[in-house]
Parts: C-alpha cells; structure tokens; sequence
C-alpha cells in the first residue's frame, strides 16, 4: 500500500492518496507565520486505517520543517496534538 500526503497549496489542503487514489485531506488557511488547520477528512470506507493520523502528522511536520506555528481548530488536529505532547510546541 503506498500512501503519499502531498500539500495541494492551490486547493488549500494536505491531501492524502493510497495507491493514487485520494483517500482525505486537511484544509488550511494561511497567515503570515501561521498556519491554521480547519477540517480533517478521511473516506468512509478507509477509517480505520491510521491515515487521518498519518495525514494529520506529516501535515505537522511539514509546519514545523516551514517554521510555521499552528491553529489548531480542526477538533481531529487538536486531538491529535493532545496525544501526541512532542508537536504542542507548535500550538501558538
């Protein structure tokens, strides 16, 4: 199973495919130094899977390596950053 989570920055989104199919995303907004992650999304039929997670980590980590902080107003992401205490230092 090949996954690739790719930032659709015309579409304001982090899109996530298996095999090349799009299978979620996560929608943002931009400001300057900020990104703010508005609604996460995975197909019915692939929950279960992990790749929210993995759309929502790699989305992070991608804010983190652009020096960007994050909003967190996607219930899914702040979640997500809850659980996961080694990217609350990007919350700002």
């Amino acid at each position: 199973m090949a996954v690739i989570v790719s930032d659709n920055q015309e579409a304001a989104r982090y899109e996530i495919a298996v095999d090349g199919d799009r299978a979620g995303f996560l929608t943002y907004r931009m400001a300057p130094g900020v990104i703010t992650f508005l609604h996460a999304e995975v197909d019915p039929e692939r929950e279960g899977q992990g790749l929210g997670s993995r759309l929502v980590a790699e989305a992070l980590d991608d804010a983190r390596a652009r020096g960007l902080a994050v909003r967190p107003v996607c219930p899914f992401v702040a979640a997500f950053i809850e659980s996961h205490l080694d990217y609350a230092d990007l919350v700002g």
